[in-house]
């Protein structure tokens, strides 16, 4: 199964600079995100807390946040495409 995950540019250190992964794989987004910190472990702190996806970040499958579908039981298929969306706060 071909999953494109988008990494964005704060955690791309932890990807050796790639802007996207298509090498991992998972039937749900808890499965895609876990293989990711397996072949990147310095992602896991940055997008994990206590075994929960951090509060200021987003994760969305093909423009859907996953948060209004099955979260990170949501399920995936070919093509889909999955984007880490750090949340942007000022003032």
């Amino acid at each position: 199964m071909s999953v494109k995950v988008h990494i964005p540019t704060p955690m791309r250190q932890h990807t050796e600079g790639q802007a996207i992964v298509d090498s991992v794989t998972g039937a749900t987004v808890q499965d895609l995100l876990e293989n990711l910190g397996k072949k990147f472990p310095g992602l896991v702190s940055r997008i994990f807390e206590n075994g929960q996806v951090r509060r200021f970040v987003n994760i969305y499958i093909n423009d859907e946040d996953v948060r209004y579908l099955d979260n990170l039981k949501t399920p995936l298929k070919d093509g889909d495409e999955v984007s880490i969306i750090p949340a942007v706060a000022g003032g």
